[in-house]
């Protein structure tokens, strides 16, 4: 699903701003802190639509793609993050650790 939606966001970067092509990336795993967890690459003749693309992916990936974040801290469990932007359903502990039930975020 979030890699069907990568794709429908890139397309309509393409054709919103004219440009060449659009490639987006989101890593999967443990991300260490500091390091990128998304790559949003646009290939375009103008630099101003590459820069517009690219900042319309990154706005529409954190509002329309389902990626769930857990927070891990040294010597804890960890925490699932409130995406603020994607009003979707979070993934309880249970779904962290094989389960299947969800919740609905809280606003």
């Amino acid at each position: 699903m979030a890699e069907a939606k990568m794709r429908e966001i890139a397309g309509e970067a393409a054709e919103k701003f004219g440009v060449y092509a659009v490639a987006m990336e989101h890593r999967l795993g443990l991300v260490p802190v500091k390091e990128a967890s998304v790559i949003i690459a646009v290939s375009s003749p103008h630099r101003r639509n590459a820069l517009d693309a690219c900042a319309f992916c990154i706005d529409e990936l954190k509002a329309r793609v389902p990626i769930w974040k857990k927070e891990v801290y040294q010597g804890e469990d960890g925490n699932w993050k409130q995406n603020k932007e994607w009003a979707g359903a979070l993934p309880t502990k249970a779904e962290g650790t094989g389960g299947d039930e969800t919740q609905e975020r809280k606003e």
